[in-house]
């Protein structure tokens, strides 16, 4: 019996593999941990050369880097599914509040009680800025790619999603300078504002403008001749996501050998971050009536973060071997495990959420 054209009942909840990079992206990156720390240790003189290739403060390679990791993600985002917004205007609502009004705001807190001041003595004084700006770009820009996965692992309407992510990147192209500028700013902590829109223009503007004529070129052979090419360029992504991070820790591998634990410590205002407001958007969804397959996804965008543009902004704006680009980083390591946690949280509740 042929099954590939049996749609499943519409309450199923279908729950497709997680790609191999996807599934084991901690890994991946743990191993670029020892990888870039070894190589810096080792090679020194070559890294130093690769970080002075720049222009205007941008360097080249990893300009290059970010662009291959971050087009073929913007690519997916179906910017004509704005129109959708209208079918669930209250889990719109909801998804918005959280990751614009609440998420930044609540990360900048995090990072000033727990690196400014509860951490504190057990971190370089001279990179507690730092640590917090990082933080801050790690929580301004909601997640873009892995939305659609965990979306997917969870039964959530797809094109609900599609709406959201599709909303969400309008907002950033606007919205990521001037409010990473306004929380640096209240962090007291100098807005380089000319790299901040430079990084702005690069790494959002151009990639998006770049991806959706891609799009356009793609579907003019179908859909299944784009899912195909999705297939194809998507480990480029991750490669070149993985490549970053060994040049990364190839620079902050002195800074960690001194102190190991900054990892650790950097972790928490992250996780308590991903767990508040995924558990925040979800309850709203509730509270405001809004269907299970409608409150998942809207809590997952709330949870996790566009980590690869946060990499970017924070190399470009502090460089190589500061605090910002180490502090994104440990968002990238925690990002699939703490996820599929939120994952399974959301399914087997499912239950209480229903229950009138």
């Amino acid at each position: 019996m042929n099954t590939s054209n049996v749609i499943p009942p519409r309450n199923t909840v279908v729950r497709p593999a997680i790609n191999f990079f996807e599934r084991y992206l901690t890994l991946w990156v743990a191993l670029c941990i020892v990888a870039g720390i070894a190589l810096g240790q080792l090679l020194p003189g070559l890294f130093q050369r690769i970080g002075r290739i720049e222009y205007a403060q941008v360097n080249l390679p990893v300009g290059l880097l970010i662009w291959v990791m971050i087009v073929p993600m913007l690519v997916k985002v179906d910017f004509g599914a704005l129109h959708e917004v209208r079918r669930h205007v209250k889990g719109i609502g909801v998804t918005l509040a959280v990751n614009w009004l609440v998420k930044p705001f609540s990360m900048a807190f995090l990072g000033w009680l727990f690196v400014r001041q509860l951490f504190a003595p057990m971190l370089p004084a001279d990179q507690l800025d730092s640590y917090i700006a990082g933080l801050i770009l790690l929580a301004a820009a909601p997640c873009t790619a892995m939305v659609f996965v965990w979306s997917r692992l969870t039964g959530g309407d797809p094109l609900f999603t599609l709406s959201q992510v599709a909303l969400n990147d309008s907002i950033m192209v606007i919205a990521f300078a001037p409010l990473v500028g306004l929380l640096l700013g209240m962090s007291a902590i100098t807005v380089p504002w000319a790299t901040l829109l430079t990084s702005v223009v690069l790494y959002i503007v151009i990639p998006v403008i770049l991806a959706q004529l891609w799009r356009k070129r793609l579907l003019r052979h179908g859909q299944a001749a784009f899912d195909a090419a999705m297939a194809r360029i998507g480990p480029w992504s991750i490669a070149a996501l993985l490549a970053t991070l060994v040049l990364l820790f190839a620079f902050q591998g002195e800074a960690i050998l001194k102190q190991p634990l900054v990892i650790a410590l950097l972790a928490v205002p992250i996780l308590i971050q991903v767990f508040f407001n995924a558990g925040l958007a979800y309850w709203l969804n509730r509270a405001v009536g809004e269907k299970h397959n409608i409150a998942c996804p809207s809590a997952l965008i709330g949870a996790s973060n566009f980590f690869e543009l946060a990499v970017a902004a924070a190399i470009s704006l502090f460089g190589f071997h500061s605090g910002a680009a180490l502090a994104t980083v440990v968002g990238v390591l925690i990002e699939v495990p703490v996820m599929l946690l939120v994952v399974r949280i959301v399914n087997r509740s499912k239950g209480w959420y229903e229950r009138v």
